[in-house]
């Protein structure tokens, strides 16, 4: 026996919400380069937004708007098959939706609205998916999955004092609810990662005879305790001394656990080495914080362009790509536009960590942005009419 996949029809509202990551894939492909294009314009004085939001919109809108739309994506769609429970779907997946739109309308609007309008609209997205979630957590068969809750609300609470803190004109804590988000990230991205990255490698490694190593708890639970002392480190401004000891720590621990997944053995498959090579651009990232604390010309923030470009960007298209085929039922071949779009992420990373550490022209910088950007318009060139249809349906065939 063999199958056939069977194309789904037409475009349908049905289609859209019957599994989250079709609408907030499809969400976090388009807002990413808009979020871009509407800063640049607020930048050029184009579209009003007050002082301290234009200074913080770059940061804000990457975090917890573009980055918040994959994570809602993503947990919707891989926490069900962990934990056995049903999928949301339909009206309170749509719900979820509205909500990150709220959001998003709440900030760029935020000049005219009251600042408690603007903070229960774009904050409302977190408690809501987690209230969502919380009934399915509890039949999680294994524990680790349900680490999946602080780093949720580490990220509700960030944006909740991001919005506090510009409603007091205080722009050090408003910073502070950024940087918050930002390692809330970091430990969902060393979390999940660390979980379906090796899994994915050993099942191809298998089907061709080699082997990578299983995951053994000592060192994951170490690896998690290494990114939390890192974060702390991090967002409490520690001595040099001590910075440097927690990107040290996090950085040999999480190079161990990369190392056990052999991903050097994978350069064949598109799918595996974009997340096998995210996974260690978070490495490089702890490496060059570190580095940052000792050589200060280096820019405070030089280490963040390569997790939030590096390896969220290159684990957000590869992601994005593998679940989109699995979960619509088509062949698990990655287009060749898709391809192209995999070598732009890390060049668009590469170009702002230049720009930034040796202070390169504005060009530079512009061109980052381009290919970061261009990188999502293609996934949205591969992939829409997936999100937007029923799946494929696979039927027996008989071979002969």
């Amino acid at each position: 026996m063999s199958s056939v996949a069977l194309p789904g029809s037409r475009v349908s509202m049905s289609a859209l919400l019957s599994s989250g990551f079709r609408p907030f894939f499809l969400l976090g492909a388009c807002y990413g380069p808009l979020a871009l294009a509407l800063n640049l314009a607020a930048g050029a004085g184009h579209w009003p937004l007050g002082e301290a939001v234009l200074e913080l919109g770059h940061a804000h809108e990457l975090i917890y708007g573009f980055a918040s739309a994959t994570v809602c994506g993503i947990v919707l769609t891989a926490l069900p098959g962990w934990t056995g429970a049903a999928e949301l779907r339909g009206a309170r997946l749509a719900a979820l939706v509205v909500l990150w739109l709220a959001g998003r309308i709440a900030w760029w609007a935020g000049l005219w609205l009251p600042n408690s309008v603007a903070l229960l609209a774009d904050c409302a997205l977190f408690p809501a998916l987690l209230l969502m979630l919380l009934p399915t957590m509890q039949g999680a068969r294994k524990r680790l999955f349900v680490w999946t809750l602080p780093p949720l609300l580490g990220l509700a609470a960030g944006n909740v004092l991001v919005h506090v803190a510009l409603g007091r004109g205080d722009m050090a804590q408003a910073r502070f609810g950024i940087a918050l988000g930002l390692h809330a990230l970091m430990f969902m991205f060393s979390l999940f990662a660390g979980l379906l990255t090796p899994a994915f490698t050993r099942a191809w490694l298998r089907e061709r005879g080699e082997h990578s190593g299983a995951v053994w708890l000592p060192l994951e639970y170490a690896a998690a305790l290494a990114i939390l002392l890192f974060a702390a480190a991090d967002l409490l401004q520690a001595s040099a001394g001590l910075m440097v000891l927690a990107a040290a720590v996090a950085c040999g621990l999480h190079g161990w656990r990369f190392a056990r997944w052999r991903g050097w053995r994978t350069a064949a498959e598109p799918l595996l080495w974009t997340l096998h090579l995210g996974y260690a651009f978070l490495i490089a990232a702890f490496a060059l914080r570190g580095a940052c604390a000792l050589l200060p010309t280096l820019g405070p923030d030089a280490w963040i362009h390569l997790f939030t470009l590096g390896a969220l960007g290159m684990c957000k298209v590869g992601l994005m790509t593998r679940v989109a085929l699995r979960h619509t039922g088509r062949p698990m071949r990655v287009p060749r536009l898709m391809k192209l779009a995999y070598a732009m992420m890390p060049a668009a990373a590469l170009l702002r960590l230049a720009y930034t550490v040796h202070h390169l022209s504005e060009v530079v910088l512009a061109l980052s942005a381009l290919l970061w950007s261009l990188s999502l318009l293609l996934y949205l060139v591969c992939f829409a009419p997936a999100l937007l249809r029923p799946s494929w349906s696979r039927l027996p065939v008989v071979s002969k």
